[in-house]
């Protein structure tokens, strides 16, 4: 046995407290809100018998849970003699078990198999639903049982804000804020987006990294969307599309397919002030990249040159043309759009993308504005090649032309 040391950002201290009914960690991404309550799961397991069950509202595989992240404090805090890792869950050496599942796959018979749980840790918390949250807080009721939440807001009305952040909250809980500036292991390649942001849009910047409330208008462009996971079968025609970045500007390629109504996205690259040197390696980064054409922004001709000399040789330019962009926009905006949890930044540009306002009356103009855009754009990108063959398909075609023969009627 060895023993464990945990060092504990002072941003989460409050919520070391086992007297609470409710933990409840927000703020903006890289903050380490994850990390913290994981490393509570591992020191509660090595202490006693403790069973947790960490909830997400939609989970149809273990890749999205935080199953991955359990195995790396395990094997980073050397704690391996505690924990029998197993396919499905994690068996600790005291007779405690920590289960992963999906708040839609519950009824209200079958969630109350957790009743004897000591806590549940809702990750991702800002989607969960008011029914999920009705069923899952008189579910957990041993004694001294506790929840825990962690979450970057989207809206004041989400549920869980409702909850934990409105004027009355339950009186038995403790919520705090935590953000990049208060994790001392903020990672580099995360400081470098936050960055960009931060001297590029503002907007963004204080509802990705600081955690703002994402503002709800009538200047969003998307609205056809939501986050789902899921597998594409085999056979599926992929469609791919690339946006070349400049010196900090982030390169992107994002990789979907279309089925009926439905626009599937399951894997995008993304990285600012990726050197062209380096396009390759990312975007080897989505699977068999190198397989599917891939559409492109037709703005960097040398660019493009240099993807096809380096293992992209499907990659062609754009068409574009007049119109092109708000002509993509609503092709994209036709579908109902199903984005995969791991695409973290197609999600991030759906939320955000905006018209423009008049700043004299405030009223939204019919002007898309140049900014969350790179994943948009490199979509466009993929999709042309379909939108164009759906325009074509649809042009009313002319009338006949012929004469009038007297009474015989239309002549050729």
């Amino acid at each position: 046995m060895n023993e464990i040391v945990i060092e504990t950002p002072r941003v989460f201290a409050p919520l070391l407290d086992d007297g609470l009914r409710y933990l409840g960690a927000h703020g903006g991404r890289g903050s380490g809100k994850s990390h913290f309550f994981g490393e509570l799961a591992i020191e509660r397991s090595v202490m006693e018998k403790f069973d947790l069950v960490c909830v997400r509202e939609n989970q149809k595989s273990l890749d999205q849970s935080v199953k991955k992240l359990l195995e790396a404090k395990i094997e980073s805090m050397n704690a391996g003699y505690y924990f029998d890792v197993q396919d499905a869950k994690i068996k600790s050496i005291h007779g405690g078990l920590i289960i992963f599942q999906g708040m839609q796959n519950h009824t209200a018979e079958s969630i109350k198999s957790l009743e004897g749980f000591d806590a549940s840790w809702v990750e991702e918390a800002q989607t969960l639903s008011q029914k999920s949250l009705d069923m899952l807080r008189p579910t957990i009721r041993k004694p001294l049982s506790q929840l825990w939440f962690s979450w970057n807001p989207r809206f004041e009305t989400d549920p869980v804000d409702a909850l934990l952040r409105s004027e009355n909250p339950p009186p038995d809980s403790r919520v705090i804020e935590a953000n990049f500036a208060d994790n001392p292991k903020f990672p580099d390649v995360l400081r470098s987006e936050m960055e960009y942001d931060k001297r590029r849009d503002p907007d963004k910047y204080v509802h990705i990294w600081l955690g703002g409330y994402q503002q709800s208008s009538e200047a969003r462009v998307f609205r056809n969307w939501r986050i789902e996971e899921f597998e594409r079968p085999a056979g599926t025609i992929f469609r791919l599309g690339a946006d070349w970045g400049f010196s900090v500007d982030p390169s992107v390629l994002v990789r979907c397919s279309m089925e009926g109504n439905a626009l599937y996205i399951d894997h995008e690259a993304y990285q600012v002030g990726c050197e062209i040197v380096n396009l390759p390696e990312l975007f080897m980064s989505v699977p068999e990249a190198e397989k599917w054409p891939i559409t492109a922004d037709s703005a960097r001709p040398e660019t493009i040159s240099h993807m096809q000399k380096h293992g992209f040789p499907k990659i062609v330019p754009a068409v574009k043309g007049a119109k092109s962009l708000e002509e993509g926009v609503e092709f994209l905006k036709s579908f109902d759009i199903v984005v995969h949890p791991r695409c973290q930044h197609t999600i991030d540009e759906l939320s955000l993308y905006r018209y423009k306002t008049d700043p004299m009356t405030d009223k939204v103009v019919p002007i898309l504005d140049d900014k969350d855009n790179h994943v948009i754009d490199a979509l466009r990108y993929a999709c042309e090649g379909a939108r164009r063959a759906v325009k074509r398909v649809v042009t009313p075609k002319a009338k006949p032309v012929g004469r009038f023969a007297g009474a015989g009627g239309w002549m050729a």
